[in-house]
């Protein structure tokens, strides 16, 4: 008999094989989000909490002007990157849900439509609360003669004399318009003629944005629907026809890398850049009042946009003058969140001086919990002790009235060596970092600029100090920046040692990056983009191998987001082989928790609060091999692999069971909680019958004040 298999046979087992893979390939997309997706996911969970009833009034506020501002960065950047691609190779997909650009473009569109519906009604809901407090935005329709005489007199004295008002035609073009100012549209008609277009900017920034409307405290009418209902008096010799506020948003997405060249200044490289953003292609038209799909594609035609890329938004274009009505309404305690303040650590002695606590044992604060004066005192003392030889720290965003910049420089003009990597291209931020570049030069400070193509993101203060003939080192981790201001909004870890690996294994990432060169070779800490996800990704791997073994294996992690997929890809197999896998997850997520016989050994929440969760943790293993890191990293590529980030291993038994604390209490929250659905949705958790309520967030300053932290 032969063992050749009939032709029929080969065909029928090619075709089994190939259907195998696309089932698996099939299997493994169904465990994937996009990421664009995932994100407005997220600010969904934004605006969850403006709808929120049981957020105090001012808060929820709040919470609305950061869906919005929130969204704005997200067209300037990513849908900016993806209208980059489209033009380069829309046929291009990305590496998850294979998706093309355009394709990526039509689907957030779409999602920010629906948005836009719930964004506008939540608007209306608050605006009617406010009306309780006395706070209102009026129309005309609503004014009495006498109010409506007195604005069109403040039009005519105040405003009209401030406007440049512009009419598009044959000589004269559209004009530039500023990224998210707003403008005043018309269509102008006039006998014998085509319709023309009339643009006036309202940004102004002599006026004020409120309008107080008088004898009516906290009456007020935005200057931008002044501006457009007195436009026939602006253009005087047409008709008024089709108007609306507009305002659009542009692609701020400049990729410093790509115009990078080792033989220019850097800083006046990002100084160029900063200028040239303000000039990039337009993303997105909003626009206050319907408008006909004739005007609409019109007006989009002029902006160089699809008309998919004009929205129709049922709220101001600019919600930054909630500031003043949460103002107005500052002595009304219910109407806000209870105050409260960071607390001074158990751990931390203040009558003595923070270099010798830390060599004595290692600590972790957790802010805005704990205060990050003790941080700021430990470098303040650096600075002055005649024993410290040299302190180095890397800077991504910081506070204006930095209280860090002040005691680097004071150092520096104490005589010791101050190194300084102040990273220019932390987006938004570049403006700032170069002004405290400066400063810090001007001060006697070593100031570098990067590296090159890679970001450096950590978070890393190393104190070199020389006590008789022996060098000691004192290493600041932390998993957020070095900014007061946002220490007070952000939950994040901050850790701090005096263990001499950690200290030589910092060492070494400063040396790199004063040399231009890619850090490696650690013993202890993991440090991207060389040492960070590979090492992770053994530990994933040694967790699978217990379970495959019947042994009881664990991850856990608490992170911003997600997106690399060999990591993702990672966990998936560790889910299918038994490994109980929890993550906290505040922003992006391409890993869908749930799919059965894939990723139903995931469990995956996400908690939006009061605070913003920042704190990156990496929890591997129980018991006597468990391993427990923080970061400045998150799982996503840019950080795992086009970055300088770094995470440390957290050691002390009793810092170890304040990470599990923080880790298991936001696991248990079911207040501010959403458990993602196998379909990538988040459902909000509530407490069951008979459940206490935990608000993770509420509990742990409790805690805090209570010294139990």
């Amino acid at each position: 008999m032969s063992d050749k298999v009939p032709d029929f046979a080969e065909n029928e087992m090619a075709s089994t094989v190939v259907l195998s893979e696309k089932k698996a390939k099939q299997e493994v997309t169904d465990c994937f989000e996009n990421r664009e997706l995932s994100w407005l996911r997220f600010n969904e969970r934004v605006l969850e909490e403006a709808e929120d009833l049981d957020n105090p009034l001012c808060e929820r506020l709040n919470f609305l002007s950061i869906y919005q501002s929130n969204l704005d960065e997200f067209f300037m950047v990513r849908v900016g990157s993806l209208h980059d691609q489209m033009v380069l190779n829309d046929n291009a997909r990305e590496n998850k849900t294979f998706m093309r650009p355009s394709e990526q473009v039509a689907a957030v569109c779409k999602k920010v439509r629906k948005l836009a519906v719930r964004n506008g009604e939540a608007y209306r809901v608050l605006m009617k609360s406010l009306n309780e407090y006395g706070i209102h935005l009026t129309d005309f329709a609503s004014l009495e003669e006498h109010e409506a005489k007195y604005l069109e007199a403040y039009f005519k004295n105040e405003v009209l004399p401030l406007l440049s008002p512009v009419v598009v035609g044959k000589k004269t073009p559209f004009p530039f318009m500023d990224n998210k100012d707003l403008y005043a549209f018309c269509l102008l008609k006039k006998k014998g003629d085509k319709d023309r277009v009339g643009i006036v900017p309202c940004s102004l920034k002599s006026l004020n944005r409120l309008i107080q409307i008088p004898a009516h405290k906290g009456e007020y009418m935005l200057v931008e629907e002044l501006i457009l209902h007195f436009l026939p008096i602006v253009f005087k010799q047409y008709t008024v026809g089709e108007k609306a506020v507009i305002r659009i948003t542009r692609n701020a997405d400049i990729d410093a890398d790509s115009v990078y060249d080792e033989d220019l200044d850097y800083r006046e490289l990002m100084e160029q850049l900063i200028r040239s953003r303000k000039r990039l292609s337009p993303v997105r038209l909003e626009y206050s009042r319907p408008l006909t799909k004739k005007t609409v594609n019109r007006l989009s035609a002029l902006l160089n946009l699809e008309a998919s890329q004009a929205f129709l938004t049922e709220t101001p274009l600019n919600l930054s003058f909630f500031s003043q009505f949460r103002n107005d309404l500052h002595g009304q305690t219910e109407l806000f969140y209870e105050k409260r303040q960071p607390q001074k650590s158990p751990c931390i002695d203040e009558n003595r001086p923070m270099l010798d606590q830390v060599a004595e044992h290692d600590m972790l604060l957790y802010y805005p919990y704990e205060r990050m004066n003790a941080m700021i005192r430990m470098l303040e003392e650096a600075a002055r002790d005649p024993e410290v030889e040299s302190i180095r720290m890397t800077l991504y965003r910081v506070a204006k009235n930095s209280q860090i910049v002040a005691a680097l420089v004071a150092a520096s003009e104490a005589g010791k060596r101050v190194d300084v990597l102040v990273e220019l291209k932390a987006r938004f931020d570049e403006e700032n970092n170069i002004h405290w570049s400066h400063l810090l030069e001007d001060a006697g400070c070593n100031v570098l600029y990067g590296l090159g193509r890679y970001k450096v993101h950590s978070k890393l203060l190393l104190i070199t100090r020389k006590h008789g003939d022996e060098v000691q080192y004192i290493t600041q981790i932390g998993t957020g920046n070095y900014n007061e201001s946002t220490a007070r909004l952000y939950t994040d870890l901050c850790f701090m040692t005096a263990k001499q690996e950690i200290g030589r294994d910092a060492e070494k990432v400063f040396k790199a990056l004063c040399e231009e060169t890619i850090p490696e070779g650690f013993d202890h800490l993991l440090v991207a983009p060389r040492c960070l996800q590979n090492r992770v990704l053994e530990m994933i791997e040694n967790e699978t191998e217990k379970a495959k073994n019947g042994e009881t294996a664990y991850i856990g992690l608490k992170l911003n987001s997600i997106t690399d997929k060999d990591i993702i890809r990672a966990l998936i197999e560790a889910s299918k082989a038994g490994v109980r896998v929890e993550m906290v997850i505040r922003g992006i997520n391409c890993l869908r928790s749930g799919v059965p016989d894939m990723t139903e050994n995931i469990r995956t929440v996400s908690i939006v609060g009061r605070f913003l969760e920042h704190a990156r943790i990496y929890i591997f293993g129980v018991g006597e091999e468990e391993k427990i890191y923080i970061s400045s990293a998150d799982f996503m590529t840019r950080n795992t692999l086009r970055r300088v980030e770094v995470a440390a291993p957290i050691e002390e038994p009793a810092l170890r069971e304040k990470i599990h604390h923080i880790f298991d209490m936001q696991l248990a929250d079911n207040v501010k909680a959403r458990t993602q659905k196998k379909s990538g949705a988040y459902k909000k958790r509530h407490a069951e019958v008979g459940e206490e309520k935990l608000n993770s967030q509420e509990l742990l300053f409790s805690e805090a004040y209570e010294g139990k932290l």
